[in-house]
């Protein structure tokens, strides 16, 4: 796990550049057909880059987004009007079942299909019309890093190809950004040791980082066995708080930015409460070491829209060092296998 969250910046960069003729050539086939809706569907690791896509999409290009349900085709055989709609299955095998029969259902009620895999071979590129290829090579851990940042970097190239204004001198430095956050590794580690015995957590974003702390839980439930729920700051607010206990741990997305104001007034609630917070930021957030235990602080100063690859890799990093701490095996977590099929 930790080889392959190391080698994150080489697989962003390949993907970048393999990626970058089929993009223009959908960037022209949107122009003439410009979805009205665009649908994401994904399980898991990939869901989460899924919520992310939500709210760049959104955010970028206007379009309404709607996370799919895979139940209501699998099991409820609901028939769906995807006319005007851009459908994307996104799954880093490829094979995940109830997503591929989503794709395939949408395809023939008249949508545009694009299927976003590490798996160039797979059932997904073979259903989709459309393939944007996340180059991460073969991932061997069980636990998803290299392709879940592929996967973000996939989405940005989406809104690319949508007009939604992302610009691609901005996303050729994601790399490098990742790059500057793997040198966080010997603090993130020595972190590490203080949760050796944690058992409970809370991890709270907001915006476009929401979807990390959704990604940072899975990975601290799926490697290190922690109960690990997720919230964004509103959510937390209506009701989960009482959870919060002195010493309680709690993980923050925290960068500069529109999302700050609402997440500094939920630190200052958690300090209240004697919580023990721990924040990841970069170099434009300096208030936040006023309101966290811990700050994990990237070298660089990060335009909002461009933190979630790079601000996920500390977490990454934390939930490797804390199961080696446990002394579990991140790889090969109990009951997991790489690629799991549900209907």
């Amino acid at each position: 796990m930790l080889e392959e969250i190391r080698q994150q910046p080489l697989a962003l960069e390949r993907t970048l550049k393999g990626a970058l003729r089929g993009v223009e050539r959908f960037r022209q086939l949107m122009r003439k057909r410009r979805p009205r809706l665009l649908v994401l569907v994904a399980r898991g690791t990939s869901d989460n880059a899924a919520l992310f896509g939500r709210y760049l999409l959104e955010i970028t290009t206007g379009i309404p987004v709607s996370l799919a349900a895979p139940s209501i085709a699998t099991l409820y055989q609901a028939r769906m009007d995807f006319s005007d709609s851009l459908v994307v299955a996104i799954s880093q095998s490829g094979e995940s079942t109830d997503t591929n029969l989503v794709l395939e259902r949408a395809r023939g009620e008249g949508a545009v299909t694009l299927g976003i895999t590490n798996e160039k071979s797979s059932t997904l590129a073979r259903l989709a019309e459309h393939v944007f290829l996340v180059r991460a090579e073969k991932e061997k851990s069980v636990a998803a890093t290299k392709t879940y940042t592929g996967q973000m970097l996939m989405l940005y190239l989406l809104a690319y190809a949508l007009g939604g204004g992302v610009r691609m001198a901005e996303l050729e430095r994601v790399p490098e950004a990742v790059e500057s956050a793997l040198r966080l590794e010997p603090e993130v580690r020595a972190l590490s040791e203080r949760y050796r015995y944690m058992r409970y957590a809370v991890v709270v974003g907001r915006g476009l980082n929401y979807s990390n702390a959704f990604e940072l839980s899975l990975k601290l439930m799926e490697t290190c066995y922690v109960v690990a729920e997720r919230f964004s700051t509103a959510d937390l607010l209506h009701g989960p708080i009482a959870l919060v206990e002195p010493s309680f741990p709690v993980f923050a997305f925290t960068p500069a930015g529109v999302t700050w104001a609402s997440m500094k007034e939920t630190l200052a609630k958690l300090q209240s409460l004697q919580a023990e917070i721990v924040a990841i930021t970069d170099r434009a957030n300096r208030e936040v070491d006023a309101r966290a235990t811990k700050v994990m602080r990237l070298p660089r100063r990060l335009k909002e829209v461009l933190t979630p690859i790079p601000y996920i890799v500390p977490g990454q990093m934390f939930a490797a060092c804390l199961a080696a701490q446990k002394g579990l095996d991140p790889d090969h977590p109990r009951t997991l296998h790489k690629v799991t099929l549900t209907l």
